[in-house]
């Protein structure tokens, strides 16, 4: 029997072997050559391939090695990966099927672990961070204006809050809360006092992170995060020059210390009213109301209403002018005033409510701050 000559048909099998081997061939060729490199490490093989499991968003790497046989080939072409899963033992098929419940289970357990992270709750902590530190020079001193932003971790914050201080307004208030709390305090610690030096770049550096772990750890104690020197120390002098601005008609310039008041006041303080608070919510309506913005007038003045509902008779007082300009502003953005209306009149039949009742502009200049 004669041989078949050199380029005869082999057949279709043969045939699908070569147009993989062909495809093969112009990826390799395809792929751009890496620069040379010295003695070291060789690098993985091009036959290193990545499984993408696109159902459960997860990707894992594999390693084969590619042949060229025709049963190999064949076998690549049914799965379309390139990668041959057979082993010299020929039970490709078992092999496969393994991996792939492995990597099944692997898949299934990341997931679970994923979904069980979702419902862990992340606590809520403050933390103070010095973003910005300039050297004033006035016709009084020379000094670092330390500007600290307070920050809301855990969650997304859309509000974050500042404070401008200088070292001797710190000083101060460490000092403030020693001789209040000196049991508190013995592990708190400060940057000290420096004689020269105290304008250099590196200084003001370590004095920035000590500032914020100062704070972090003050407001980690909750009887010194209460206490009226630490609240009062944020924003007892941003009301003083909001009132006063707001008293002159200045409504424009003291709208942005007014809402920067709020913010410190919704990460500091607890959630009941106080005098502060209900004195900022007073300024942000009344300046909100000057500007014609008058959602955001009624938004707090709501926000005014809720809190004085919740409290005691010691700021029953406030609640008719509050009242008086959230029905006020309510109707005026065509919001239903009725239970507003409702509670207006029910505080006039226990006579609560009398016709000499200051506005909130009336307050905001009578009540002195302190």
């Amino acid at each position: 029997m004669s041989k078949p000559e050199v380029g005869a048909d082999r057949g279709p099998r043969s045939h699908r072997a070569e147009q993989m081997a062909s495809k093969l061939l112009q990826r390799l060729r395809s792929t751009p050559l890496k620069e040379e490199r010295g003695p070291g490490p060789p690098d993985e093989p091009p036959e290193s391939a990545e499984l993408v499991d696109d159902t459960e968003g997860l990707s894992l790497r594999l390693s084969g090695t590619l042949s060229l046989s025709e049963d190999s080939l064949a076998s690549q072409e049914s799965d379309g990966m390139g990668t041959s899963y057979l082993g010299s033992d020929g039970h490709g098929e078992s092999k496969s099927q393994d991996e792939n419940s492995s990597y099944t289970l692997l898949t299934k357990q990341l997931r679970e672990m994923w979904e069980r992270s979702q419902n862990v709750r992340i606590p809520i902590r403050l933390t103070f961070e010095v973003t910005d530190a300039n050297i004033v020079q006035d016709a009084h001193a020379k000094y670092v204006l330390y500007t600290i932003y307070l920050l809301q971790t855990g969650q997304y914050d859309p509000s974050p809050a500042y404070i401008s201080c200088r070292y001797s307004d710190l000083y101060h208030l460490k000092r403030r809360l020693l001789a209040l709390f000196p049991s508190e305090m013995r592990g708190v610690s400060f940057p000290c006092k420096r004689v020269r030096k105290n304008f250099t770049p590196e200084t003001i550096a370590k004095r920035s992170r000590a500032f914020e772990q100062f704070l972090c750890h003050v407001a980690s104690l909750p009887a010194l995060r209460a206490s009226s020197a630490f609240l009062n120390f944020f924003y007892l002098r941003d009301i003083q020059k909001a009132q006063a601005l707001t008293c002159a008609g200045l409504y424009k310039l003291a709208l942005p210390i007014w809402t920067n008041s709020w913010r410190l006041q919704e990460k500091l303080c607890p959630s009941g009213p106080s005098t502060h608070r209900l004195l900022v919510l007073a300024g942000l309506v009344v300046c909100h109301q000057e500007l014609d913005t008058l959602e955001e007038a009624q938004a707090f003045s709501e926000r005014a209403v809720a809190l004085l509902q919740d409290a005691q008779d010691k700021h029953i007082s406030l609640l008719v002018p509050f009242l008086n300009a959230h029905i006020q502003l309510s109707w005026r953005v065509g919001i239903d005033k009725r239970e507003s209306e409702a509670l207006l009149q029910r505080l006039q039949e226990t006579g609560h409510y009398n016709h000499n009742v200051p506005s909130l502009k009336e307050f905001l200049v009578k009540e002195t701050i302190s």
